[in-house]
């Protein structure tokens, strides 16, 4: 626990670190620190939020992350939460010259969750809407059983990814039906049996006018036939908060440039003293240095930003900050001198080493942009929700080159299936052959198209 000393150097710290975000024109909500332990920092890396849901998943990567910082592999120096007012929880045991760094980065870091066009229709009070969804399902495992809520958070989570993030969605994320007014008097059974069997039809007609449709989980919500209630809930509660976190994955390597590129101008303002220079130095040199295996988001974006700051001056780098995301920022701004300096190539396992296949300035920042198509996700489809007359559903995987992983698919259908309440079908592309994969939840089969 800091010291009343500590505690008061590092409010005079922010209160600088404001002033000077402030001047350079940042514009963020008002901010919340925190100084938490390192439990509690790994607790809050892993389940993405400090209120959320439990769940074994959330467990799994808190328990790799924190193994890692006792044994001094990697460390989680900050977290900041994009909602208003902004919350940034620091590590406890930072030096000061390490909160000063990481000050500046989350300052950064807000003002690009205020002011991206991405972010405009997330949630702000998410935190708070969160532990709603936490209450509620934990209200659901007392109700109907701990292990019957796992199994169904299982599955949902397995397809959170699917859904259309640029929709317009409903405001609490479930479906609103309006009920048709039914007579009352002597044949009143009959009347609803029979409208019943009529709505189920128009409905279903209706339904796939609408196909294909991108978002399955909003699909499976509103058409299955077997879901309970609160089995729609909770798919209901899965998708929002999903849709929150989809703006943070389309701009991960212009969110992180971002704050790398201001926390490092900030921290030049400040009256360093200097071993505190060489320790920021030391620290900034930790968190952007080249990966030889996959694009680190601090070095790639914050180099693109540097070099827009030369190129086009400080007012263009906030009009680009507003309005595009990491598809667009790559496609726009990485040119061939950002790619020969950050030594960016494309690799390939050939036989049993691994290979440099691609030096091509074009054909790297393309093969970027392209791996970034549905923020790396398989895009899948509904394309008919009465597949074979027996309300069985059947995907399209939208094929872009890249197969998918058959034993992960497989798996994963079976969680469709158990959703569904019915057989589940997914058509893709295999060794350039058409294939449909079939489950009923228990049972997986294949067959050529």
């Amino acid at each position: 626990m800091a010291d009343k000393q500590e505690i008061k150097a590092l409010q005079k710290a922010i209160s600088e670190i404001e002033a000077i975000a402030l001047d350079f024109g940042l514009d963020f909500f008002d901010m919340r620190f925190e100084i938490c332990p390192a439990d509690i920092i790994y607790t809050f890396g892993a389940y993405g939020m400090p209120t959320r849901f439990s769940h074994w998943s959330f467990g799994k990567a808190f328990h790799k992350m924190k193994t890692s910082y006792d044994y001094n592999l990697s460390r989680i120096y900050e977290l900041v939460i994009n909602s208003n007012p902004c919350y940034a929880f620091l590590l406890e045991g930072n030096s000061l010259v390490q909160n000063k760094m990481v000050i500046a980065h989350v300052y950064a870091h807000c003002d690009f969750f205020k002011n991206n066009r991405w972010f405009a229709r997330t949630d702000r009070q998410m935190v708070d809407i969160m532990a709603v969804h936490a209450l509620r399902i934990a209200d659901y495992e007392f109700h109907y059983g701990f292990r019957e809520v796992e199994k169904f958070l299982d599955a949902v989570l397995s397809i959170q990814e699917h859904i259309n993030p640029h929709q317009i969605k409903e405001k609490d994320g479930r479906p609103v039906k309006e009920k048709k007014p039914e007579p009352a008097g002597s044949y009143a059974d009959l009347w609803q049996l029979d409208s019943r069997e009529i709505q189920d039809q128009e409905e279903e007609e209706e339904n796939n006018k609408k196909l294909p449709e991108k978002d399955l989980l909003k699909f499976i919500m509103e058409n299955s036939l077997d879901l309970t209630d609160w089995q729609r809930d909770i798919i209901a509660m899965i998708r929002s908060e999903m849709y929150y976190f989809w703006p943070q994955l389309e701009t991960k390597i212009m969110n992180e440039g971002w704050a790398t590129f201001w926390h490092v101008r900030i921290m030049r303002e400040l009256a360093l003293t200097e071993d505190e220079a060489i320790e920021f130095a030391k620290l900034h040199a930790g968190i952007s240095q080249p990966n030889p295996y996959h694009i680190n988001p601090y070095l790639v974006g914050w180099r693109i930003w540097e070099h827009l700051d030369k190129k086009y001056g400080r007012d263009e780098l906030f009009l680009i900050r507003e309005v595009d995301h990491d598809q667009s920022f790559l496609r726009n701004y990485l040119n061939e001198e950002l790619v020969e300096e950050l030594d960016l190539y494309l690799y390939q396992k050939v036989g049993q080493n691994w290979q440099i296949t691609e030096k091509k300035w074009e054909q790297i920042r393309d093969n970027l942009v392209f791996s970034l198509n549905n923020c790396g996700f398989p895009y899948i489809e509904v394309v008919d929700g009465d597949y074979n007359k027996r309300h069985e559903l059947y995907l399209l995987h939208r094929y872009e080159g890249i197969e998918l992983d058959t034993k992960y698919l497989e798996k994963t259908l079976h969680y469709v299936s158990f959703l569904w309440g019915r057989p589940v079908h997914l058509e893709t592309v295999i060794d350039n052959k058409r294939v449909l994969f079939t489950s009923d939840g228990f049972r997986s089969s294949k067959r050529l198209l």
